[in-house]
């Protein structure tokens, strides 16, 4: 397969494949959390978001990961902030940052001299091209440090997710740990863009999840799960955008769904061949 020739020759190729692997540990293990909560529209709000200080710092000339981070990580904590406190019904406030994030980054962008279409298509959809050996050695650190949380503190944070009244009941801190999830998702959002894209990282964090929960319905599993079925997805999809010549995130959208399909398939025929017998 030309695929892996290619890999050992190019190195923007190489970047890819690891990026497919690290953006896929850190997206599911974060992505367990935010479903269990039911709060995928928040990590959708934080990525459209964020595309305000990508818009913002490319007209500043400046880092335009920094510039997502950072809008990112105010978002998670305004987002998380404001519904702790009753200010505003959640769903609300994530509706404005996410249009709001969205202008703010067309505006900016269309200002800065020598703007072409091409540069804000390149955030949207993903472009591997796009992806340094900076943005690895941060998503390995970012995925190193989530393997080590998840190795120490999956338990209270399953109960944080599930119930967080009985997290409280158990003296376990729920505001921090929401806190810290909420800037947990905004990093690997801001992370994985150059892979995946703002409008399509969503499924990235939600669908492998989905697949997991088709096969278990235990967090810990799930946990387990969702990753291998992530990196799956991406390093499939990868290979079908690099053999088909299709952008690469669009290919893993596809390989995740017909993997969710085939799941759900599975699983009915089970259910349908036990009620049978």
């Amino acid at each position: 397969m030309e695929f892996f020739s290619d890999l050992i020759q190019y190195g923007y190729l190489r970047n890819a494949f690891l990026a497919a692997i690290l953006s896929g540990i850190s997206c599911a293990l974060v992505g367990t959390y935010i479903v269990a909560r039911r709060m995928v529209f928040l990590s959708g709000g934080i990525t459209h978001a964020s595309f305000g200080g990508l818009g913002i710092a490319l007209y500043a000339g400046v880092n335009p990961i920094c510039g997502a981070m950072l809008f990112a990580l105010l978002s998670a904590l305004g987002i998380e902030w404001a519904s702790e406190r009753g200010k505003m019904r959640q769903d609300s406030i994530i509706g404005i940052i996410w249009s709001v994030g969205m202008a703010l980054g067309a505006l900016f962008m269309s200002l800065r001299p020598g703007y072409t279409s091409g540069d804000m298509t390149a955030y949207l959809f993903g472009s591997i091209i796009t992806i340094t050996r900076g943005d690895l050695i941060a998503l390995l650190m970012l995925t190193l440090a989530l393997l080590i949380g998840a190795m120490l503190w999956l338990r209270p944070i399953m109960y944080v997710a599930f119930d967080r009244s009985f997290a409280q009941s158990r003296a376990i801190p729920v505001r921090t740990i929401s806190y810290l999830m909420a800037l947990v998702l905004a990093a690997t959002i801001v992370l994985s863009i150059r892979m995946m894209g703002i409008v399509l990282l969503i499924a990235l964090i939600t669908m492998p999840v989905v697949i997991a929960n088709a096969l278990t319905s235990s967090y810990r599993h799930i946990a387990l799960t969702a990753p291998v079925v992530a990196v799956a997805g991406n390093i499939t999809g990868l290979i079908i955008s690099y053999e088909w010549e299709v952008p690469p995130a669009t290919a893993i959208i596809f390989t995740l769904s017909v993997g969710l399909i085939a799941v759900k398939l599975l699983t009915l025929s089970r259910k349908n061949a036990t009620h049978k017998a």
